[in-house]
């Protein structure tokens, strides 16, 4: 059967462009906190002070320690978030990229549980966000280094909450359409096996 051009698969387009954006600023910004920091050449590493110091990310800032020790602690299960972004996620929006692009229906597992997985880690980060106290300035992050051993009290400006805001929200709700659309073509794959007449052996 002829491949159906990605472009006549609007929901697959989004999903594939999705990944497409998600791939890289994984790698440039969110995992950096896991990087060793020599791994890291010195315009890269500050990617993440930069957008910290314009949204003030109480996620991103306090798992790279921007806002204290304390604050890199008390955000250990973040941490353990992107973990499960390096080694589940990253292989997944590879494979989801080629499969997407074949147009190929033997991933449609596999994103199920990536997109439900996603919807479910990306819930508590919006709910830090919403929770994080409103300053009518914004917090001073200029000097990342002479903070560090200190723990900064956490506060957005409602711009910058309304910019976080702006930056996540796709980041669930793509994952949540993923879920239901990804859950019904399993259930149409099948419900198709079940209803396809079966073949007997003729003796």
């Amino acid at each position: 059967m002829a491949r159906t051009p990605l472009s006549e698969r609007p929901r697959d387009l989004v999903y594939f462009l999705f990944f497409a954006i998600h791939l890289p600023a994984t790698f440039l910004i969110d995992l950096q906190a896991l990087y060793p920091t020599q791994w890291v050449p010195g315009f890269i590493s500050s990617l993440p002070k930069f957008y910290v110091e314009m949204s003030s990310d109480p996620l991103i800032g306090s798992a790279m320690g921007y806002f204290g020790r304390d604050q890199q602690e008390a955000y250990t299960w973040f941490r353990t978030f992107l973990l499960v972004e390096a080694f589940f996620q990253v292989p997944v929006f590879v494979t989801g990229l080629r499969g997407l692009w074949k147009g190929s229906r033997s991933i449609y597992v596999l994103l199920l549980i990536y997109a439900a997985s996603t919807t479910t880690t990306t819930l508590p980060c919006l709910s830090v966000i919403l929770s994080t106290p409103i300053s009518p300035t914004p917090l001073n992050t200029s000097a990342f280094a002479a903070e560090a051993s200190k723990t900064l009290s956490l506060s957005l400006t409602a711009e910058q909450r309304l910019l976080l805001l702006s930056s996540y929200i796709p980041f669930f709700l793509v994952p949540l359409v993923m879920t239901i659309d990804m859950g019904l073509r399993v259930q149409g794959l099948l419900s198709s096996s079940r209803d396809a007449p079966k073949t007997t052996k003729q003796e």
